[in-house]
Formats: structure tokens, C-alpha cells, sequence
């Protein structure tokens, strides 16, 4: 036992780096882009809501755009970014947007019309209303596309290791085959899960810790008690 777990650890010389700097690896390049990817669909969605008839082009293109193999927009940067981890970040960036944009625009068209003229009579404008009222409303369905997107990219980082070691725990299976090592791919699948795993029980957390509102674990939106008594 004691022999396997040295072999799990044991991170080939040509990867550059131990276990640890690989895991700090793996999610900077899978977290980084879903936070550009969040950055980029709030305007784009509000433009959305604002807009409705933007929305169903809007999803067809992230949509179209999902569907671009990876290796595909590789071929595509790799001539402008390089074998760096940019060429990585940017489909996966990308990608996230086919969940977050649906996720932001459904949960604030969710905001129930009495809120939002409570709102109104308290004397918001649209802007404050949006960012105080109804984007906080939302965090519920905002923080399940963030978590869908979140194991998605820390899934599809691995890919990397197609464009000269830009995979982070993927490299490990790439090794794998080489060296024939076989703990080496164990430890590029369990660590990947488990990563997914803890950072989507982070995002539960901050869901919680963001709308006490909400009982733990119900999926349904209430709304905000100060809000709740201006509307009546």
C-alpha cells in the first residue's frame, strides 16, 4: 500500500511540477475562465432581459459555439496565444457561457413583478434595482449554472495535455502512457473528481451563506424579508 501511494505521489520530472503545484494548476485554469466567463454574461444578459428579442439568438451562438470541439479552437488560437495556458482558459471561458447566460436571464425574469414595483416605490432606479434587488434574487439560479460551469471546466482542463503539457492533472494521463504507469491516471481521475467535488460544495456553501432567506437545500427562490414587507 505504502509503495502504490509513492507511485500516486510521484509526479514525473517532465511535468515541472509536485502534486500540489499541479492541483493549484488545475484550478487556476478552470476557475479563472468560469469568472471571465460570469463577467461577460451579466451584460450580456441583462442586454437579454432588456432586449428579449436578443435572447434566443444569443443561445443559439453560445449554444453553436459549445458545440466547437476544443481541439478545434485550439487549432484556431494556437497560432495567436501559443502552447500557453491561455489557449486552454479561452474555449473554456467560452463555454461557460452556453450555461451562465440562460442561468442569469431565467433567474432574474424569476423576480416576482410585486418586488420589483416594492423596489420601484422605494425609489430605486433600474440600475440600482437590478444590482441590489434583482441580481440578488437570483444568486440561487446564478449559483447552479456557476456550478454546472464550474465541474464543466474543471473537467475539460485535462484536454490541455493535447497542446504540449497545458493540462494540468491531465498531463498525468498523458505521462501515464509513456512511463506506463497506471497510478498516475487513477491519480488524474480521483483528483479531478474530488476537486469538482469540493468546489461545488464551496459554491453550495456561498449560495447559503448568500441568500439566508432560503432554507438549506430548497432549490426554490423566496424573497427577501425587507423586501417582502415593502410590498405589502
Amino acid at each position: 500500500m505504502n509503495g502504490f501511494l509513492h507511485d500516486f505521489f510521484d509526479i514525473p520530472s517532465d511535468l515541472q511540477h509536485s502534486w500540489i503545484g499541479l492541483v493549484g494548476l488545475h484550478l487556476r485554469e478552470a476557475l479563472l475562465p468560469v469568472a471571465a466567463g460570469l463577467l461577460l454574461a451579466l451584460p450580456i444578459a441583462q442586454l437579454c432581459i432588456r432586449f428579449r428579442w436578443l435572447y434566443p439568438p444569443v443561445l443559439g451562438v453560445t449554444t453553436v459555439l459549445y458545440a466547437v470541439p476544443s481541439l478545434a479552437f485550439f487549432v484556431v488560437l494556437i497560432n495567436y496565444t501559443g502552447q500557453t495556458e491561455l489557449t486552454v482558459m479561452i474555449p473554456l471561458a467560452v463555454y461557460s457561457l452556453v450555461v451562465l447566460v440562460p442561468a442569469i436571464v431565467d433567474g432574474v425574469r424569476s423576480v416576482p413583478q410585486e418586488t420589483l414595483s416594492a423596489a420601484t416605490a422605494m425609489g430605486f432606479g433600474p440600475v440600482r434595482r437590478y444590482f441590489q434587488v434583482q441580481l440578488p434574487i437570483a444568486v440561487p439560479a446564478i449559483i447552479a449554472g456557476l456550478r454546472v460551469a464550474t465541474v464543466s471546466s474543471i473537467s475539460l482542463v485535462s484536454v490541455g495535455m493535447l497542446i504540449g503539457n497545458q493540462g494540468a492533472l491531465g498531463n498525468l494521463l498523458h505521462d501515464a502512457q509513456i512511463y506506463n504507469r497506471p497510478e498516475l491516471t487513477w491519480n488524474s481521475v480521483i483528483t479531478t473528481a474530488l476537486l469538482a467535488i469540493l468546489v461545488d460544495a464551496l459554491l453550495v456553501l456561498v449560495r447559503v451563506l448568500l441568500t439566508p432567506w432560503m432554507p438549506s437545500g430548497t432549490a426554490g427562490r423566496k424573497q427577501a424579508p425587507a423586501l417582502k414587507d415593502a410590498a405589502r
